[in-house]
């Protein structure tokens, strides 16, 4: 058993060495072990490859308007670990942390010495979510956010209200698969028989793979573009403005202040999710789904930092993710010389990636940070076109060195994988507050 949070914490970081193993037979069998707490909890599914964060949030804070009691689970987390674990937006105390861990803790291992094997470290923090929320705190519902995939994911033990995918795009291939059809099939695996799915896939391979899905499933499909419209979109300057049309409503002046149309469309498939979940005993009111996505804040999604100067950081992992914050920088701030720092991880399709940037960039600086998996500086620098180019193996070195560096028509944009965003975003904070910078207050 484990006395501090510091303990608990090391021993579930240190789960990641048994890498990913998907499949759900370790999950079931702890689970089982106590008591079946997932099967206590009311919950809604979000799967995809961007915006489930950013929908889950969304969804939350209307549930929370309505005077909801409201569990999440979330990855990766952002600024602190317990944000994986939430409830009612509220990260759970250390203390806490230390509860579960020492309820797992013997789980573990004795399923080390099954033919089972231990659990992985996500496998671990999403038993500790159902018993949080099955056994120790009790929400009204609980908003769960599928890890990887959907098929195998370890969050895939819920019967849930409704179920919700986002969106798919080329990511995570060496595991999902290398197509878009592949990677949907995986994704439409928490698909459940006669329960309601809610979607904004697009490319047409991977929406009839999550159509056949729902169809064999017997589960009715609201789909964003179809039976879900969104009408008289605008940006703001506080973030976006829109109208949304669904078979049964229309709602109009939506107002957002996450910027960009992924958050619109996000936000649409959270309206939309609030309308099923009135008729499944939480009823919503328009106005409390009008001010719940008023309310709605998720960090590191084109967030500015700071103003003066103006400095943005954008959790953009992926190429899908990357074309968003370029589309979004084009349209807002198209007269600004553009500074980029950027960290990934290198099992992502960076070729693609950087090339989006280095159309919009007109400096690029690629860093370094310490991550089993993060790629090396040097690496991301050969595959760059850019002509004012640089690698930097210490970031820390290198946002100092950019953000003193940001003239008056200039703008910093950090941006790459979440896990760098995680150490990059504080350290970015503190750096401003010394030098008596003011930060945005929205964190």
């Amino acid at each position: 058993m484990f006395t501090t949070y510091e303990q608990a914490l090391e021993w579930i970081h240190g789960r990641l060495r048994l890498g990913i193993k998907p499949g759900l037979k370790r999950m079931e069998w702890m689970l089982s072990k106590l008591g079946n707490p997932e099967k206590k909890i009311k919950t809604v599914h979000i799967g995809g490859t961007n915006g489930k964060g950013s929908t889950l949030t969304y969804l939350r804070c209307i549930l929370q308007e309505a005077g909801f009691t409201v569990g999440s689970f979330t990855s990766p987390f952002f600024e602190q670990f317990n944000e994986r674990i939430s409830y009612n937006g509220k990260p759970i105390s250390d203390e806490e942390i230390l509860q579960l861990v020492n309820r797992i803790l013997p789980l573990a291992e004795e399923l080390e010495e099954t033919d089972l094997g231990g659990p992985t470290e996500f496998e671990v923090i999403t038993v500790m979510a159902f018993e949080y929320f099955g056994h120790v705190q009790p929400a009204d519902i609980a908003l769960f956010e599928v890890g990887l995939g959907g098929r195998l994911d370890s969050t895939n033990v819920i019967e849930p209200l409704l179920s919700i995918i986002t969106s798919i795009g080329l990511d995570h291939t060496s595991i999902l698969g290398e197509t878009y059809a592949e990677i949907a099939y995986e994704k439409a695996g928490i698909i459940k028989k006669d329960t309601p799915l809610i979607t904004a896939v697009k490319e047409e391979s991977a929406r009839s793979v999550i159509l056949e899905t729902a169809s064999k499933q017997n589960a009715e499909v609201y789909q964003l573009g179809k039976n879900l419209v969104i009408q008289e979109h605008f940006s703001t300057a506080a973030g976006e403005q829109f109208s949304l049309k669904t078979a049964n409503n229309e709602y109009g002046q939506l107002d957002i202040t996450m910027p960009g149309e992924h958050q619109v469309e996000n936000a649409s498939l959270a309206v939309m999710a609030a309308e099923l979940l009135t008729l499944k005993g939480f009823p919503l009111e328009e106005h409390q789904i009008k001010q719940g996505l008023m309310k709605a804040y998720w960090p590191g999604r084109f967030e500015t930092v700071s103003e003066k100067p103006l400095i943005i950081v954008d959790g953009a992992h992926n190429n899908e993710g990357i074309q968003a914050l370029t589309n979004e920088l084009q349209k807002r701030y198209r007269k600004l010389q553009k500074r980029v720092i950027f960290a990934a991880l290198s099992d992502k399709k960076l070729d693609k990636m950087i090339m989006q940037l280095d159309s919009v960039a007109d400096t690029m600086t690629f860093v370094d940070f310490d991550f089993p998996r993060a790629a090396k500086a040097s690496d991301l620098l050969k595959i760059s076109s850019s002509h004012r180019k640089r690698a930097a193996s210490d970031w820390k070195d290198a946002i100092r060195s950019e953000m003193l560096s940001v003239g008056k028509n200039e703008m910093l944009i950090i941006t790459g994988s979440l896990y760098f965003l995680s150490e990059a975003k504080p350290f970015l904070i503190k750096s401003l507050n010394s030098l008596n910078i003011d930060v945005t207050k929205t964190f």
